[in-house]
C-alpha cells in the first residue's frame, strides 16, 4: 500500500481509537502495527534473524527508555509529590500573602509567584494545579475575589512547569530529538519568565481597572514590618530547593539526572527536619510517582513505536515532500505547524504529540532556509540553534495545550478539587484572557528567535 493511502488510515484510526476512548499509549501501538502490516505484509514484519521492522522498534523503544536522562523524569514527579504533601508549598503561600496582603490583587499575585517556584522546584503540572486550587482557591473565592480570575490565574500559572526549567517537556522533547537539553533549559528561561510576568501584570491591570474583582482583605493594616520579617522563614525552604536544582544544572555542576536526585533528596531532607515525614507520606509520594511515570512510560512506548513504523515505512519523506510542494514561505510552513500543534494539542497529551510529530517536523524545520527569519550570526543559523528554538516553540504551544478545551488537562484537574458549583464551562471560561497572553508569547518566540538566545 502507498505511503499516502497508509497515512490518511493513519490519521482517521487515531482519531476513531482516541474518540472511542482507547489509551494513546496503546492505540498508537496498535497502528504501529497495522502501519508495518499495511506497508510490508505480514511475512516482512519479523524478517530474517531478527532483523525486521518489529524487531526494529523493539530496539528503538529500548533505546529511548534506557537513555540515562529518562531517569530524572520520575525523580522530579517524586519530588513535586512529596512538596504537594508536605507543609512547604503552604507555609511559601502564607509567607508571600503576608508581604502582598495590602497590594490589590495580592492574592492572585501571590498564587502566580508560588507556582513560578514551584515550576521551577519540579517542573510538573497536575500536581501544582491541584495544590494551588486546594490552598489558593477557597481563599480567593473567600475574599470575594472574581471567579474567573481566581480560576485562570491558578491554572495557568500552575502550568508553566511545562515552560520554566527543569520541565518535563524539554526533557522528552531533548531525548526525542537528541537536542541538549541544557541548552533548551537556558533558551527557555527567558520566554518563561516574560510569560509568567505577563500573567502579573495581566492580574495587576485587570485589578486596578475592576476593583471589585479583587476586594483588599479586612485587617490588613495590621500587619508590621516585623511580622513581614517573622514569614520571610516560609520561603527558605523553596527557593533553598530552587538553588540546588538550577544551580547545579546552570553552573555547569552536574548533569540533569543528577539534579533531579538531589533535588528530592534534599525536599526529603527538608521535609525530616520539618518534622513532617512519615511512612504514609512517602508511600503516597511514591504511588503517584509510580503511577504517573507509568503513564508517562506507557505512551512512550506506544509513541515511539508508531514514530518508528511511520518512518521506516517512508512517511516524513511523504510529509516533507508535501510541505515543500505547497511552495509556501518559511513562516507559512511555521505557522501551519503551529496551527497543526494547538490542534492536536486539544485532543492529545504533550507525550504523544512529542513522540508522533516532532520526528516529522523538525526534519523539516532544519531544512527551511532560516535566514528568512531575520537571524543573524552562525550561531543563530546552526541546526542546533534551530532544534532548540523550535522546542521552545513547542513548549509555549503545550501551555496553550493545558487550557484548551474540550481536554485543557488543567481543567480537570482543578474540577477535582474545586466547589461543587464551579463547572467546567466556568473553568473554561476563566481561561480566555490567559489563552491570549500565551498566544502573544509564542508570537514573540516565533517572530523574534533572539529571546530564546540570551543565556546562550
Amino acid at each position: 500500500m502507498d505511503i499516502g493511502t497508509i497515512s490518511l488510515i493513519l490519521l482517521v484510526g487515531m482519531l476513531v481509537l482516541l474518540a472511542i476512548g482507547m489509551p494513546l499509549g496503546f492505540a498508537s501501538g496498535f497502528l504501529a502495527v497495522m502501519v508495518l502490516f499495511l506497508k510490508f505484509g505480514p511475512d516482512l514484519l519479523l524478517g530474517n534473524f531478527g532483523t525486521g521492522p518489529l524487531n526494529i522498534l523493539a530496539q528503538r523503544i529500548y533505546g529511548l527508555c534506557t537513555d540515562y536522562v529518562v531517569i530524572s523524569v520520575p525523580l522530579f514527579i517524586f519530588m513535586a509529590c512529596l512538596l504537594e504533601r508536605s507543609g512547604i508549598a503552604r507555609d511559601m503561600y502564607t509567607s508571600l500573602n503576608v508581604w502582598l496582603s495590602r497590594t490589590r490583587g495580592g492574592i492572585a499575585i501571590v498564587t502566580a509567584i508560588m507556582a513560578i517556584v514551584m515550576a521551577a522546584m519540579s517542573g510538573i503540572i497536575g500536581g501544582e494545579v491541584v495544590l494551588l486550587g486546594l490552598v489558593a482557591l477557597p481563599q480567593m473565592l473567600r475574599l470575594g475575589y472574581n471567579q474567573n480570575l481566581a480560576i485562570g490565574t491558578i491554572c495557568a500559572s500552575g502550568s508553566l512547569g511545562t515552560m520554566i526549567p527543569p520541565s518535563i517537556v524539554l526533557i522528552m522533547y531533548g531525548l526525542v530529538t537528541e537536542t541538549s537539553i541544557q541548552a533548551l533549559f537556558k533558551a527557555a528561561f527567558l520566554p518563561g519568565f516574560i510569560l509568567a510576568s505577563l500573567y502579573i501584570v495581566y492580574i495587576i491591570v485587570r485589578t486596578r481597572l475592576h476593583p471589585e474583582e479583587a476586594p483588599l482583605p479586612e485587617g490588613g493594616d495590621d500587619i508590621s514590618l516585623a511580622d513581614k520579617i517573622k514569614a520571610l522563614p516560609g520561603l527558605l525552604a523553596p527557593l533553598f530547593v530552587v538553588f540546588v536544582v538550577l544551580g547545579s544544572i546552570y553552573g555547569g555542576i552536574t548533569g540533569i539526572t543528577e539534579a533531579a536526585g538531589m533535588g528530592a533528596v534534599a525536599v526529603l531532607v527538608l521535609i525530616i527536619i520539618r518534622g513532617e515525614f512519615s511512612w504514609m507520606l512517602c508511600k503516597d509520594a511514591l504511588m503517584r510517582t509510580f503511577k504517573s511515570t507509568g503513564t508517562i512510560i506507557w505512551v512512550t512506548f506506544g509513541a515511539t513505536a508508531l514514530a518508528g513504523a511511520y518512518t521506516i515505512a517512508g512517511g516524513p519523506t511523504y510529509v516533507a515532500n508535501m510541505i515543500v510542494g505547497l511552495d509556501m514561505p518559511t513562516m507559512g510552513v511555521l505557522l501551519m505547524m503551529m496551527v497543526i500543534f494547538l490542534f492536536l494539542g486539544c485532543v492529545m497529551d504533550w507525550v504523544g504529540i512529542v513522540l508522533l510529530v516532532m520526528p516529522v517536523f523538525l526534519p523539516i524545520v532544519l531544512k527551511l532556509p532560516v535566514a528568512e527569519l531575520g537571524l543573524t550570526g552562525g550561531l543563530a543559523l546552526a541546526p542546533s540553534f534551530v532544534a532548540v528554538w523550535f522546542g521552545i516553540l513547542f513548549c509555549v504551544n503545550m501551555q496553550v495545550s493545558f487550557l484548551s478545551p474540550p481536554f485543557g488537562p488543567a481543567a480537570f484537574y482543578l474540577k477535582s478539587v474545586a466547589p461543587a458549583h464551579i463547572t467546567l464551562p466556568d473553568i473554561f471560561r476563566g481561561f480566555l484572557p490567559f489563552i491570549a497572553i500565551q498566544i502573544v508569547v509564542l508570537a514573540l518566540v516565533l517572530l523574534v528567535p533572539e529571546v530564546t538566545m540570551q543565556l546562550r
